[in-house]
Protein backbone atom coordinates (compact mmCIF):
# COMPACT_ATOMS: atom_id res chain seq x y z
CA UNK A 1 0.00 0.00 0.00
CA UNK A 2 1.16 3.55 -0.70
CA UNK A 3 2.12 5.89 2.11
CA UNK A 4 -0.65 8.24 3.29
CA UNK A 5 -0.46 11.81 2.10
CA UNK A 6 -1.01 12.98 5.70
CA UNK A 7 -1.00 10.96 8.90
CA UNK A 8 -2.08 12.48 12.22
CA UNK A 9 -1.69 10.19 15.22
CA UNK A 10 -2.72 10.71 18.85
CA UNK A 11 -2.39 14.49 18.53
CA UNK A 12 -2.85 16.56 21.68
CA UNK A 13 -2.71 20.35 21.86
CA UNK A 14 -3.11 22.81 24.70
CA UNK A 15 -3.69 26.52 25.21
CA UNK A 16 -2.23 26.97 28.67
CA UNK A 17 -4.06 24.49 30.90
CA UNK A 18 -6.89 24.00 28.40
CA UNK A 19 -6.68 20.63 26.64
CA UNK A 20 -7.98 21.54 23.16
CA UNK A 21 -7.09 18.54 20.98
CA UNK A 22 -7.48 15.17 22.63
CA UNK A 23 -5.82 12.28 20.86
CA UNK A 24 -6.85 13.31 17.34
CA UNK A 25 -5.95 10.81 14.66
CA UNK A 26 -6.75 10.31 10.97
CA UNK A 27 -5.03 9.65 7.68
CA UNK A 28 -5.45 11.06 4.20
CA UNK A 29 -4.72 9.18 1.02
CA UNK A 30 -5.53 10.12 -2.55
CA UNK A 31 -8.82 11.81 -1.70
CA UNK A 32 -9.84 15.15 -0.27
CA UNK A 33 -11.24 15.23 3.26
CA UNK A 34 -13.51 17.69 5.06
CA UNK A 35 -13.45 18.22 8.81
CA UNK A 36 -16.68 19.82 9.97
CA UNK A 37 -17.90 21.02 13.34
CA UNK A 38 -19.25 23.94 15.28
CA UNK A 39 -17.17 26.86 16.55
CA UNK A 40 -14.88 26.02 19.43
CA UNK A 41 -14.47 22.35 18.59
CA UNK A 42 -10.72 22.60 17.88
CA UNK A 43 -10.70 22.72 14.07
CA UNK A 44 -8.43 25.75 13.71
CA UNK A 45 -6.18 24.44 16.48
CA UNK A 46 -5.85 21.24 14.46
CA UNK A 47 -4.68 23.23 11.43
CA UNK A 48 -2.15 25.11 13.55
CA UNK A 49 -0.86 21.91 15.12
CA UNK A 50 -0.30 20.33 11.71
CA UNK A 51 1.34 23.39 10.19
CA UNK A 52 3.31 24.83 13.13
CA UNK A 53 5.31 21.80 14.14
CA UNK A 54 8.20 22.74 11.82
CA UNK A 55 9.64 25.91 10.25
CA UNK A 56 7.56 27.15 7.32
CA UNK A 57 10.20 26.28 4.70
CA UNK A 58 10.25 22.69 5.93
CA UNK A 59 6.45 22.51 5.88
CA UNK A 60 6.52 23.76 2.29
CA UNK A 61 9.21 21.23 1.37
CA UNK A 62 6.92 18.46 2.64
CA UNK A 63 4.31 19.53 0.10
CA UNK A 64 1.87 21.24 2.48
CA UNK A 65 0.17 24.50 1.54
CA UNK A 66 -1.97 26.49 4.00
CA UNK A 67 -4.81 28.95 3.53
CA UNK A 68 -5.49 30.30 7.04
CA UNK A 69 -8.78 31.44 8.46
CA UNK A 70 -9.05 35.19 7.95
CA UNK A 71 -6.66 35.10 4.94
CA UNK A 72 -3.82 36.99 6.74
CA UNK A 73 -2.79 39.19 3.85
CA UNK A 74 -0.53 42.23 4.02
CA UNK A 75 -2.80 45.29 3.57
CA UNK A 76 -0.01 47.48 2.17
CA UNK A 77 1.30 44.98 -0.39
CA UNK A 78 -0.29 44.78 -3.82
CA UNK A 79 -1.75 41.60 -5.26
CA UNK A 80 1.28 41.29 -7.54
CA UNK A 81 3.71 41.79 -4.66
CA UNK A 82 1.97 39.05 -2.67
CA UNK A 83 2.34 36.65 -5.57
CA UNK A 84 5.97 37.52 -6.25
CA UNK A 85 7.22 37.23 -2.67
CA UNK A 86 8.04 33.55 -3.22
CA UNK A 87 10.91 32.57 -5.47
CA UNK A 88 9.90 30.15 -8.25
CA UNK A 89 10.90 26.59 -7.39
CA UNK A 90 10.43 25.14 -10.85
CA UNK A 91 6.98 23.74 -10.03
CA UNK A 92 3.90 24.24 -12.18
CA UNK A 93 2.42 27.11 -10.18
CA UNK A 94 3.56 30.63 -11.07
CA UNK A 95 2.03 34.07 -10.63
CA UNK A 96 0.84 33.95 -14.23
CA UNK A 97 -0.92 30.63 -13.64
CA UNK A 98 -2.62 32.07 -10.54
CA UNK A 99 -3.84 34.98 -12.68
CA UNK A 100 -5.20 32.48 -15.19
CA UNK A 101 -7.04 30.67 -12.39
CA UNK A 102 -8.35 33.92 -10.91
CA UNK A 103 -8.73 36.53 -13.69
CA UNK A 104 -10.17 38.98 -11.17
CA UNK A 105 -6.80 39.11 -9.45
CA UNK A 106 -5.14 40.02 -12.73
CA UNK A 107 -7.51 42.99 -12.96
CA UNK A 108 -6.60 44.02 -9.40
CA UNK A 109 -2.88 43.25 -9.40
CA UNK A 110 -1.89 46.81 -8.46
CA UNK A 111 -4.38 47.03 -5.58
CA UNK A 112 -3.29 46.50 -2.01
CA UNK A 113 -4.50 43.55 0.02
CA UNK A 114 -6.60 45.87 2.16
CA UNK A 115 -8.40 47.23 -0.91
CA UNK A 116 -9.78 43.88 -2.02
CA UNK A 117 -13.22 42.44 -1.39
CA UNK A 118 -13.57 39.37 0.80
CA UNK A 119 -13.81 37.10 -2.22
CA UNK A 120 -10.75 38.68 -3.86
CA UNK A 121 -8.80 38.33 -0.63
CA UNK A 122 -9.66 34.64 -0.48
CA UNK A 123 -8.57 34.17 -4.09
CA UNK A 124 -5.26 35.83 -3.24
CA UNK A 125 -4.76 33.70 -0.13
CA UNK A 126 -5.37 30.55 -2.18
CA UNK A 127 -3.11 31.76 -4.99
CA UNK A 128 -0.32 32.54 -2.54
CA UNK A 129 -0.55 29.02 -1.12
CA UNK A 130 -0.55 27.45 -4.58
CA UNK A 131 2.77 29.15 -5.37
CA UNK A 132 4.43 26.76 -2.91
CA UNK A 133 3.38 23.99 -5.33
CA UNK A 134 1.81 21.80 -2.64
CA UNK A 135 0.51 18.27 -3.00
CA UNK A 136 -1.87 18.88 -0.09
CA UNK A 137 -3.67 22.17 0.51
CA UNK A 138 -5.05 22.78 4.00
CA UNK A 139 -7.84 25.38 3.99
CA UNK A 140 -9.36 26.74 7.19
CA UNK A 141 -12.92 28.07 6.74
CA UNK A 142 -12.43 29.36 3.16
CA UNK A 143 -16.12 30.26 2.75
CA UNK A 144 -16.30 32.39 5.90
CA UNK A 145 -17.93 35.76 5.29
CA UNK A 146 -18.35 35.27 1.53
CA UNK A 147 -21.47 35.76 -0.59
CA UNK A 148 -23.15 32.60 -1.96
CA UNK A 149 -22.17 33.37 -5.56
CA UNK A 150 -18.52 33.75 -4.57
CA UNK A 151 -18.68 30.49 -2.62
CA UNK A 152 -20.09 28.70 -5.67
CA UNK A 153 -17.23 30.01 -7.79
CA UNK A 154 -14.67 28.87 -5.23
CA UNK A 155 -16.18 25.37 -5.13
CA UNK A 156 -15.69 25.15 -8.90
CA UNK A 157 -12.07 26.26 -8.47
CA UNK A 158 -11.49 23.64 -5.78
CA UNK A 159 -12.91 20.94 -8.05
CA UNK A 160 -10.64 22.07 -10.87
CA UNK A 161 -7.61 21.89 -8.57
CA UNK A 162 -8.60 18.39 -7.53
CA UNK A 163 -8.83 17.32 -11.15
CA UNK A 164 -5.26 18.57 -11.57
CA UNK A 165 -4.11 16.27 -8.76
CA UNK A 166 -4.13 18.58 -5.73
CA UNK A 167 -5.65 17.11 -2.57
CA UNK A 168 -7.48 19.29 -0.08
CA UNK A 169 -8.00 19.08 3.68
CA UNK A 170 -10.97 21.37 4.17
CA UNK A 171 -11.94 22.76 7.57
CA UNK A 172 -15.49 24.08 7.29
CA UNK A 173 -18.69 24.98 9.10
CA UNK A 174 -20.57 25.38 5.84
CA UNK A 175 -21.95 21.92 5.14
CA UNK A 176 -22.84 22.82 1.57
CA UNK A 177 -19.20 23.57 0.81
CA UNK A 178 -17.86 20.60 2.77
CA UNK A 179 -20.17 18.04 1.18
CA UNK A 180 -19.72 19.48 -2.32
CA UNK A 181 -15.95 19.13 -2.17
CA UNK A 182 -15.13 15.97 -0.20
CA UNK A 183 -16.77 12.57 -0.10
CA UNK A 184 -15.09 11.75 3.20
CA UNK A 185 -16.37 13.77 6.17
CA UNK A 186 -14.88 13.82 9.67
CA UNK A 187 -17.01 15.41 12.39
CA UNK A 188 -15.13 17.11 15.21
CA UNK A 189 -16.60 17.59 18.68
CA UNK A 190 -14.80 18.73 21.82
CA UNK A 191 -11.32 18.39 20.34
CA UNK A 192 -11.87 14.85 19.07
CA UNK A 193 -12.92 13.22 15.80
CA UNK A 194 -16.35 12.03 16.97
CA UNK A 195 -17.33 10.11 13.87
CA UNK A 196 -16.57 9.62 10.19
CA UNK A 197 -19.19 9.63 7.48
CA UNK A 198 -19.66 10.42 3.81
CA UNK A 199 -20.89 13.55 2.08
CA UNK A 200 -24.05 11.80 0.87
CA UNK A 201 -24.83 10.38 4.31
CA UNK A 202 -24.26 13.70 6.07
CA UNK A 203 -26.18 15.77 3.52
CA UNK A 204 -29.11 13.36 3.65
CA UNK A 205 -29.38 12.86 7.41
CA UNK A 206 -31.12 15.74 9.19
CA UNK A 207 -30.78 14.09 12.60
CA UNK A 208 -27.04 13.66 12.12
CA UNK A 209 -26.68 17.32 11.21
CA UNK A 210 -28.62 18.44 14.28
CA UNK A 211 -27.01 16.00 16.69
CA UNK A 212 -23.38 16.58 15.81
CA UNK A 213 -23.35 20.04 14.30
CA UNK A 214 -26.31 21.83 15.84
CA UNK A 215 -27.48 23.16 12.48
CA UNK A 216 -30.70 23.05 10.57
CA UNK A 217 -30.68 20.45 7.78
CA UNK A 218 -29.28 21.24 4.37
CA UNK A 219 -31.88 22.05 1.75
CA UNK A 220 -32.12 19.16 -0.69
Amino acid sequence: MSEPLLSVQALDAYYGPAHILQGVGFEMGEESVAIVGRNGMGKTTLCAAIICGKPSYKISALGLGYVPQGRRLFPSLTVDEHLKMLKPDGGPWTADKVYDLFPRLAERKKNGGGQLSGGEQQMLAIGRALLTNPSLLIMDEPSEGLAPTIIENLIEVFKRLEEEGLRILLIEQNLGVATALAKRQLIMIGGEIATETTADALAGDADLQRRYLGVEPLAR
